[in-house]
């Protein structure tokens, strides 16, 4: 969504690293730059014109002019602004001292507001909450069927009542859910609305009389953020015809240019709450302002990765299968695939690895990952015997041939395949050695170097040499004496022989060559 504001203003920003110092020019023509990457991502114009002024009046100040790094001081002024643009911190959900707690969501159709509704109450679920599912949405065509498929595939109850296509009154249907959700023990209730393919008065009228009716503790305005300017003047609409206390954005994982982001909380004054960031049920979060602020300047979203990975990976599980890795021969092609499998769990390997810092400079390359690469993996590896996964070495001519036929791919990859898990374990065995570095505790290289070396010991003829090289292993092949050994008997204040000061130096007339 962000990817054109995000190489605009990473261009800008690469511009000004070269500089020690910051003129008035290079901060006017920054902030011309910084005014033209959000145009063009289609932000509204007064939101601009805020953000700028206020880049431009920091970035003046003496923040900037006394920073050792202005270049550094100007992005993170920058990241600063577009935070506080973005709604400044989280809001969490306003939970109602007596359950349940009513959600309404209003927007237009085609927003995405029934399949969100899925998405909202299966984080619901995931939270520890009992989510009841409402279909106030009788007008378009199987609405209701659809809230109820979703409800299924979230896992949460749904209250259905009328069969919808112009048939029953949803604000009965609303009004009654409360009760409903009281008796059946739900704690939050979720209803979805009406929407119309424009502003009319019909429906401000509905969703005005649905939120007299329940009183919802949160009115959520679900916004489509591909719509660009029309997000603006949409949602002021439904802030004077209906009122909201946040917005949620869909389709966030789109090609559009994201502008609607930067300008709906600035217009309205009402936080982003929520994102929905794809079609699936789990490409759904809070929106965290610092992490998109961070997305948009290719900082990475380091906190939002772990997350998922602590979302999809078992703690114990974890610890086990650290304990594999670093033994080398205890992992398996089957702890392989175990271990793919939870990775492919927390989405596409491309969205992962755009949260690493630095990653928008390497977009192309994103683009050229294929998850499907990772499905050839598993089924050549699913076409193996239990056998075969657990020694590979196994794995000859013949056999390879039929797990070649099995999983559908060609011998040469089965070879590769095992080829770069030998090479694997290879890596991880060093690794659990001491990381293979010479000097280190344990390492197999580091103890072999040891050897060699206490094996070819030779004393120098320079007596300064020699005293230092005694029993710290300096020869003729060193490139520099250790010091380590010789001067950790000393005493304090003392030199080796041979390097002792002058009777009456004073270190304070000490010249170095070339100083007057």
């Amino acid at each position: 969504m962000f990817e054109t504001l995000s190489d605009r203003l990473t261009s800008v920003f690469s511009s000004l690293r070269s500089k020690g110092r910051l003129s008035d020019a290079d901060i006017d023509a920054t902030c011309r730059e910084i005014r033209i990457a959000l145009l063009e991502a289609d932000v509204a114009l007064p939101v601009v014109k805020t953000f700028v002024a206020q880049v431009k009046e920091r970035a003046r100040g003496a923040e900037v002019s006394q920073a050792l790094n202005p270049a550094q001081q100007v992005v993170k002024i920058v990241n600063d602004e577009l935070i506080e643009i973005l709604g400044g911190e989280t809001r969490r959900l306003r939970l109602a001292k007596n359950p349940p707690t009513v959600i309404m969501l209003a927007g237009l159709q085609g927003a995405g507001k029934t399949t969100l509704a899925g998405k909202l109450a299966r984080w619901l679920r995931e939270q520890n909450h009992a989510p009841l599912l409402v279909a106030a949405d009788l007008q378009r065509p199987n609405a209701v069927q659809q809230l109820s498929v979703v409800a299924e595939r979230a896992g949460v109850a749904v209250y259905a009542p009328e069969p919808g296509n112009g048939v029953g009154d949803p604000i009965a249907v609303a009004r009654q859910s409360i009760d409903h959700a009281r008796r059946q023990q739900h704690d939050i209730v979720i209803i979805d609305t009406a929407g119309r393919l424009g502003i009319d008065q019909e429906l401000m009228k509905q969703a005005a009389d649905i939120r007299d009716a329940v009183s919802p503790d949160e009115v959520l305005f679900v916004v489509d953020a591909m719509i660009g300017q029309d997000a603006v003047s949409t949602a002021q609409a439904f802030m004077e015809g209906v009122g909201f206390d946040g917005v949620v954005l869909t389709k966030l994982d789109g090609d559009a240019r994201g502008g609607a982001a930067l300008s709906v909380r600035h217009i309205t004054g009402k936080p982003i709450m929520f994102a929905s960031t794809g079609e699936k049920l789990e490409d759904f979060d809070a929106f965290h302002p610092d992490r998109m602020a961070s997305r948009i300047l290719d900082m990475g979203d380091i906190l939002t990765l772990i997350e998922q990975a602590q979302k999809t990976f078992d703690e114990q599980e974890a610890a086990k299968m650290a304990g594999k890795l670093t033994s080398g021969e205890g992992f398996t092609l089957e702890d392989f695939l175990e271990q793919m499998m939870m990775v492919r769990k927390m989405g596409p390997i491309k969205n992962l690895l755009g949260m690493m810092p630095g990653m928008g400079q390497m977009r192309d390359q994103l683009n050229q990952i294929d998850d499907r690469d990772l499905d050839r993996i598993a089924a050549i590896i699913r076409s193996m015997t239990p056998a075969e996964r657990a020694d590979p070495k196994i794995i000859k001519g013949s056999r390879r041939e039929r797990i070649a036929r099995g999983s559908g791919v060609t011998v040469t990859e089965v070879n590769n395949l095992v080829v770069r898990f030998f090479e694997a374990q290879k890596v991880m065995k060093r690794m659990a050695g001491g990381l293979g570095l010479p000097g280190m505790p344990g390492g197999r290289k580091g103890k072999a170097a040891q050897k060699k070396a206490a094996k070819g010991r030779r004393v120098s003829g320079d007596p300064r040499k020699a005293a230092l090289g005694k029993g710290a292993g300096a020869g003729a092949g060193s490139k520099a004496p250790n010091l380590g050994g010789a001067l950790g008997n000393l005493g304090a204040g003392q030199l080796p022989p041979g390097m002792e000061l002058p009777p009456g130096f004073d270190p304070s007339t000490f010249k170095f060559p070339g100083q007057k």
